[in-house]
């Protein structure tokens, strides 16, 4: 009995201390977040008015607008430097690119496009060069451990189209500086990648950014790869050379044609820290969504209109904070990005390109993409939240969410889509990647995909803002938690 009765004590000195740790004030402002608040602005966001908000496009700007005009309505500061002075607005240009040529020579002479070789990616300008590549053999993470291939070109086998994709990262997970796949296991399955991929490479690309450095990918038939090695087809296919092999030398050509298209923009506002403000913090989500088809707007109003009238509740809820002398101690960087439909081009321009605060003073980004919904798992309970790589970098951050969830909201937290064996690799598909892939700690809130995904009937009236409310207030204190804390958040884990 007297060790029932020090249990149950132990369990309520330790419920008391949990509910000691409550912060009333993060919960003061926290609650000043409200499902109607969000709905007023989701109305808007995903009206017709807005006509899809597709990258580049008239609607796309009226939004930009409109939450430039709130993040200003809120005292946050416009920290982009234009020629006309500071701005909320990063604007980026769209660039189309097609495939004009790409040739290798070798001594047993030289390929024809689209019939011997093809590439996929983009480049700066026109290539030619004369190099060796390295035989990774199948381009596993094991393969790569047998031979020194950091900076170096290497050529790998790609039985299928689908194998692409995971090679790839597995080649750029190991540094090397550039890909040759050797597509099929002859000619006929190098026609059939072609065939699978020739519309894509064909084509002028939809409009992404200008690259600022080669990235590309050169895709070889069995026999030209035969060529570039100095073997037989048949000797190369036995698939025995030893890895690390170099080839023999040849010549490269590759070209490409470049158009420069619409032009669209991040919206950008800044909330400067007290004592720790050169460290940043960045809360994300993007705006921009399909456009129109057929004459049917696509709202969008889940995907991801949720997302961005969030970011803009949980700015206001610091703004409020803030106006009353309790201000963040780290700075927050509350930004909406587009072309996210179009290749998380907006992140990736900030990150790649222009990132208006460094990103080594960068602490984490919170990402929110698509909250507004219920997916078919938990139709019959419906108080969840995905939450996608919070334990991929940082091992505190992970922990910190599990607390302010613990301590303030209780929502079921769901990790199914964190495995990084799931084959939907939701952690790649999002504006937060582009801050993971430099070592700069990310949470991904997702509440999963739905009948409704990317068609016009995605609409306002189909979103849970209840739902919506307590996610946007988990989302708060997380925030408030990494922004307030007395250190940095730690990386131990690397990217991957």
């Amino acid at each position: 009995m007297r060790f029932i009765i020090t249990i149950l004590l132990a369990g309520l000195i330790s419920t008391v201390g949990w509910s000691q740790k409550k912060d009333e004030t993060a919960i003061k402002y926290a609650n000043t977040l409200t499902k109607e608040d969000l709905k007023k602005h989701l109305v808007i966001v995903a009206s017709d008015e807005m006509e899809g908000r597709d990258t580049g496009s008239p609607g796309q700007k009226k939004a930009a607008k409109y939450i430039a005009d709130h993040f200003k309505s809120l005292g946050l500061k416009p920290p982009v430097k234009t020629k006309d002075g500071m701005s909320y607005l990063q604007k980026f240009d769209l660039v189309s690119s097609k495939w004009k040529n790409v040739s290798i020579a070798t001594k047993k002479g030289k390929t024809e496009y689209l019939k011997d070789v093809f590439a996929i990616g983009n480049i700066n300008k026109k290539i030619q060069k004369s190099m060796k590549v390295m035989f990774a053999g199948e381009g596993t993470k094991e393969d790569y451990t047998k031979f020194k291939s950091k900076k170096k070109p290497v050529a790998f086998f790609v039985k299928t189209v689908q194998d692409l994709r995971k090679k790839r990262r597995i080649a750029q997970n190991a540094g090397v500086s550039q890909m040759f796949m050797i597509m099929g296991e002859d000619q006929e399955g190098f026609d059939k990648s072609l065939n699978y991929l020739g519309y894509y490479v064909k084509r002028w690309s939809r409009g992404g950014l200008k690259s600022n450095e080669d990235s590309y990918m050169v895709c070889v038939s069995p026999k030209t790869a035969a060529n570039m090695f100095g073997v037989s087809e048949a000797e190369l296919m036995k698939k025995d050379m030893k890895l690390g092999t170099k080839s023999s030398k040849f010549k490269l050509t590759a070209e490409q044609e470049v158009k420069i298209g619409a032009s669209s923009e991040n919206v950008l506002g800044f909330m400067e820290g007290t004592d720790k403000k050169d460290e940043i913090l960045i809360v994300t989500a993007h705006y921009d969504h399909v456009g129109t088809r057929g004459g049917k707007v696509y709202n969008g109003a889940d995907d991801d209109g949720s997302g961005t009238v969030t970011v803009l509740e949980i700015a206001e809820a610091f703004s409020k904070a803030k106006a009353d002398g309790k201000g963040p101690r780290r700075s927050i960087l509350f930004m909406t990005v587009s072309g996210e439909e179009k290749g998380l081009l907006g992140s990736r321009y900030y990150t790649d390109f222009d990132p208006v605060f460094p990103l080594k003073n960068t602490v984490a980004d919170l990402n929110i993409d698509m909250v507004g919904r219920i997916d078919t798992r938990y139709k019959d309970d419906p108080d969840y939240i995905y939450l996608i790589g919070s334990d991929k970098l940082s091992t505190e951050l992970h922990k910190l969410s599990e607390e302010a969830n613990k301590q303030y909201v209780n929502i079921k937290l769901d990790y199914k889509y964190n495995d990084e064996n799931d084959p939907n690799r939701f952690y790649y598909r999002s504006d937060h990647y582009n801050f993971a892939k430099n070592n700069i700690p990310i949470i991904f809130y997702f509440n999963g995909t739905h009948a409704d995904y990317h068609k016009p009937t995605d609409t306002v009236d189909k979103i849970h803002f209840g739902k919506m409310e307590r996610i946007g207030r988990l989302i708060f204190h997380t925030a408030w938690k990494i922004a307030n804390r007395e250190n940095r958040l730690k990386v131990d884990k690397k990217s991957k």
